[in-house]
């Protein structure tokens, strides 16, 4: 398989793709319990939806924190 350079990040390790993919799985999932509470009739939707905006957020940290952007 021909590895692919993303513009501002180093090359990364196919150990880093696995770990980003694994990641990003694991964010789907919770992204799924995420929909669940906010869709009960009973759930307060704007903590749902600060929970959906934080979550997302240390996700994209986790996975930068792998990348290792080179840029902002």
């Amino acid at each position: 398989m021909k590895s692919a350079n993303i513009k501002g990040y180093h090359e990364l390790s196919s150990e880093e793709v696995a770990y980003i993919n694994e990641l990003k799985q694991l964010a789907v999932m919770v992204g799924e319990k995420v929909d669940e509470v906010y869709n009960r009739e009973d759930s307060d939707k704007r903590w749902a939806s600060i929970a959906r905006t934080d979550l997302q957020t240390g996700f994209m940290a986790l996975i930068r924190a792998i990348a290792k952007p080179e840029t902002f």
